[in-house]
């Protein structure tokens, strides 16, 4: 399952229009950069590093145990046939990201696509939440990490990563001055990695920091 792209693509839709509350090309990036760490949590890709036969930081898909879901498996079908700058691969999966992520979810229940009265266009289109059972675990997890300081999880950590890095947050939060300044700098300090160390690790964590450390790098780039 593609958690973080998914729990991202829910958190999004959350509101009372059951619309992505992100412009369109920051959404196709930062969903875009969360499939990138699905398959990174999943030690599916990582950065090339010095001395390998590809230049270094471009993303290399890596050979592992066990089948890719369908959302994952086009970013990584990418990577395999030619390994790209994390920018590049974010721009070419960002076109149908959100696509595969709404196949996935409708199949999966979670949400009812819904044409909106009176709209001929995709643009039209609304994603109730079927449920809120997902989502609000999502919510809650990204709450505790960013107020309580509570360690995050891989999934909250990577999306707490994207968002940051193309000033996405406020797509789900309301704060004031004060509010804004703890939440940015809590966040700056997940981003920089600094959740390895706050919770016990193994490899897929590793490898979805140092992965991140890159895609995060790219979407500031491309923001």
């Amino acid at each position: 399952m593609a958690q973080i792209a998914e729990d991202l693509f829910l958190l999004l839709v959350d509101n009372a229009s059951a619309q992505p509350a992100l412009d369109g090309s920051r959404r196709e990036h930062v969903l875009a950069a969360a499939i990138l760490l699905d398959l990174a949590h999943a030690c599916r890709v990582r950065p090339a590093v010095t001395g390998e036969p590809v230049p270094e930081g471009r993303l290399v898909a890596l050979d592992a145990p066990g089948p890719l879901d369908p959302v994952s498996a086009r970013a990584f079908a990418l990577l395999r046939a030619k390994p790209l700058r994390p920018d590049a691969a974010i721009k070419k999966l960002g076109r149908d990201s959100q696509k595969l992520l709404v196949t996935s979810l409708t199949q999966a229940g979670q949400i009812r696509p819904t044409a909106r009265p009176g709209k001929l266009f995709g643009r039209s289109r609304s994603f109730p939440l079927t449920n809120r059972d997902r989502v609000g675990a999502a919510r809650a997890a990204l709450m505790a990490a960013l107020f309580d300081r509570t360690p995050p999880a891989p999934a909250t950590a990577a999306i707490i990563t994207v968002l940051h890095a193309v000033d996405g947050l406020g797509a789900l939060l309301s704060l004031n001055d004060r509010g804004w300044r703890w939440v940015h700098a809590r966040a700056g300090e997940i981003a920089s990695g600094s959740w390895v160390d706050e919770s016990p690790t193994a490899l897929p964590e590793v490898n979805l920091a140092v992965t991140a450390s890159a895609v995060r790098q790219a979407l500031v780039q491309l923001a």
